[in-house]
């Protein structure tokens, strides 16, 4: 029976040494309530992340979100839906390997402002092996 891969929206380990971990494609990581307010994925070159922040239960709204590493990691969309709801998506570099910190954050509806990062996505960028 084949390795079965780590469930997109479970909790990601910390990256593999070999990179036998990392996930590839679109991938989907979800967060909700109680969850830990930072989490680790390991991707391959190329990997679209669909970031989903569940509502607050603290009153906050999900604000704003940054890379630390645009080039490395791109965030290009973000969409806070009526219930609260977040979706970000992210895509990593073609090629280059790295790691970059996606932080995103969350304030109250009525307060000026950005708000603090109440959620941090630590995202490594692991390229192929090359052969030859």
């Amino acid at each position: 029976m084949p390795p079965s891969s780590p469930a997109p929206s479970a909790p990601a380990s910390p990256p593999s040494p070999s990179g036998s971990d990392c996930l590839a494609g679109r991938v989907e990581v979800t967060v909700a309530p109680g969850d830990p307010v930072r989490r680790q994925v390991c991707v391959r070159p190329g990997t679209v992340v669909s970031l989903v922040l569940r509502p607050r239960t603290d009153g906050k709204r999900w604000t704003a979100v940054r890379s630390s590493a645009p080039a490395l990691v791109l965030v290009f969309g973000l969409r806070v839906a009526a219930d609260g709801t977040a979706r970000i998506s992210l895509r990593s570099a073609g090629t280059r390997g790295g790691s970059a910190e996606i932080g995103v954050s969350a304030k109250e509806p009525d307060v000026a402002g950005t708000g603090g990062v109440a959620f941090t996505l630590a995202v490594t960028v692991t390229p192929y092996a090359r052969e030859g």
